[in-house]
């Protein structure tokens, strides 16, 4: 039997976390606006979001800069490959014709192993 009901692994009311490198990069996402990070702005711009479960994960989706932005995020055992800390979820960041990779964690899923120094 198929399961065709929508991913119901990360509630909407948690707020979700997201972290990359190379580039370097950061979201966070509480309800339907993101705030992106990058080096070059550390203080983040907000944008709005839509918000959508799938039948593997979810996909946020909102334009940046006059780029379209879609982030996918899914159960899966992810490292940021610079420290050993893990996370729960993977993250794949589309920003225009540009792909970067990263992981996610929330408040009810958090990453684990040693704090950042």
């Amino acid at each position: 039997m198929n399961d065709h009901q929508p991913w119901h692994g990360i509630a909407a009311s948690e707020t979700v976390f997201l972290s990359g490198t190379e580039p370097f990069w950061s979201g966070k996402v509480e309800g339907n606006m993101l705030t992106y990070t990058t080096p070059e702005k550390p203080d983040g711009v907000q944008i709005p979001i839509e918000r959508f479960a799938g039948r593997g994960g979810l996909s946020f989706g909102g334009e940046l800069e006059g780029k379209h932005l879609t982030i996918a995020l899914g159960p899966d055992d992810c490292s940021d490959g610079m420290s050993d800390r893990h996370y729960p979820f993977a993250a794949t960041l589309q920003l225009g014709d540009e792909t970067r990779m990263g992981c996610g964690w929330t408040t009810a899923h958090p990453a684990t192993g040693p704090k950042a120094p």
